[in-house]
């Protein structure tokens, strides 16, 4: 009896420890369903229907391959991204995915207020009013909370996403169609490889990467939960792409792939995506949803940035630090927020600033997946290490993916 007691006992310990390590990697993939995600899906399904569906689909194993060897650095060794690229290949390099980094991050946020600000104007409500709300919000949780805090409104943002299931299941999508279009890839198309490649570079970005080895280590995980880490990893990585293929779904039943259709802004996707559900129910789920992901990516390229650069500098970083403790930041944070939010209510960006920021994550590819796999190859113990014939299947698949950025990124911009 005292047997089935103790290995009760361990039971619940270890689904309570499960429950405590979920997380980072739901937070990161639903970060990585936001708003420039959802656009550029939705433009994808209205110009070309079910042709980058398969796609989607068989990006869940590069996202798990690239965030899990994300979490076995963060949890062997207790260092950032930015810190074991100082370490390996020094200040140059470091600097140079940095400025990678903040790059991609700038053009993410901008990519979030501008849908943000778009949903706020399908009520009336003006763009600075709306940026200036969600700004200000986030600074304050941010501030006054720690990792965990964040992770659970993050989380609850996220939920909201779920909508796009929903609002695909009700586009009653024509299966003869999906079948006939699925593996009709016209490669040769410039347009079809930039939106190729921006479905590569909002699905696979350098904030996704920084942002979840720094996130294992601010929650204090280590070795102990790797099998629950990797866990949290795939059900994201699935969940991920099960709502970015929805949103697809339902632009390309709504317009029945017809060529031509280029949708600019947000009210004109909530009008689409109403003839779903009806004006008022449609608009209501497609904001809902839209600004769950956004406010999620929000926090989270914010995050990425600002531990970047603290690791850079060697300063103090970490949510659990008050901001005094911490000011270099907190105030790094704040400034990228801030700088995004200005920037949005000057300019107005469009759905097309969107699809422009995941192909500029698609080019810069090559330079996060090879740092990735070489600090896999030498700074894992050698039980972890990326090693044998599956460091040979991951270096083919990385160069493969990194390739195809590259090159529908550049072909798709200057012939599109």
């Amino acid at each position: 009896m005292s047997q089935l007691v103790l290995a009760q006992w361990l039971s619940a310990g270890r689904l309570r420890r499960l429950a405590a390590t979920l997380g980072p990697g739901l937070v990161v993939m639903l970060a990585d369903t936001d708003a420039g995600s959802v656009l550029t899906a939705a433009q994808s399904g209205a110009q070309w229907g079910y042709r980058l569906l398969l796609l989607q689909f068989l990006i869940i194993p590069l996202l798990f391959i690239v965030q899990e060897l994300t979490v076995r650095l963060a949890l062997s060794t207790g260092k950032g991204y930015s810190e074991l690229i100082l370490q390996r290949f020094g200040r140059c390099w470091a600097q140079l995915s940095c400025a990678a980094l903040v790059a991609s991050c700038f053009g993410a946020l901008l990519t979030e207020m501008s849908g943000l600000a778009g949903v706020g104007q399908l009520y009336g409500v003006p763009v600075w009013q709306s940026v200036a709300l969600v700004a200000g919000l986030i600074l304050l949780m941010v501030c006054s909370g720690s990792y965990r805090a964040v992770e659970r409104v993050a989380m609850l943002f996220g939920v909201a996403e779920l909508a796009f299931l929903y609002m695909a299941w009700h586009a009653r999508p024509d299966l003869q169609h999906i079948r006939q279009q699925a593996l009709d890839m016209p490669l040769h198309d410039a347009s079809y490889l930039y939106l190729l490649a921006a479905n590569l570079g909002s699905s696979v970005m350098p904030w996704t990467v920084f942002y979840q080895q720094s996130a294992l280590i601010d929650k204090g995980l280590d070795l102990r939960d790797l099998r629950a880490a990797r866990l949290d990893t795939m059900l994201g990585a699935v969940l991920c792409q099960l709502v970015t293929a929805a949103v697809l779904i339902a632009a390309a039943a709504v317009f029945a792939g017809h060529g031509g259709v280029v949708l600019d802004t947000v009210p004109e996707l909530a009008d689409a995506f109403g003839r779903v559900l009806g004006p008022l129910a449609g608009r209501l789920l497609f904001a809902l949803a839209l600004s769950g992901g956004a406010l999620v990516a929000t926090i989270v390229v914010c995050l990425s940035a600002a531990w970047a650069l603290g690791e850079m500098r060697g300063t103090r970083h970490s949510l659990e630090q008050h901001p005094l403790q911490a000011p270099w930041f907190y105030g790094a944070f704040a400034l990228l927020l801030l700088a995004a939010a200005l920037t949005v209510v000057l300019s107005h960006s469009l759905v097309r600033l969107s699809i422009a920021t995941a192909v500029l994550n698609a080019v810069l590819l090559p330079l996060v997946l090879g740092f990735l796999f070489w600090l896999a190859r030498s700074e894992l113990p050698p039980g972890l290490r990326l090693q044998g014939r599956y460091a040979v299947a991951v270096g083919i698949l990385f160069l493969l993916t990194g390739g195809l950025g590259l090159y529908a990124g550049v072909t798709g911009a200057l012939h599109g």
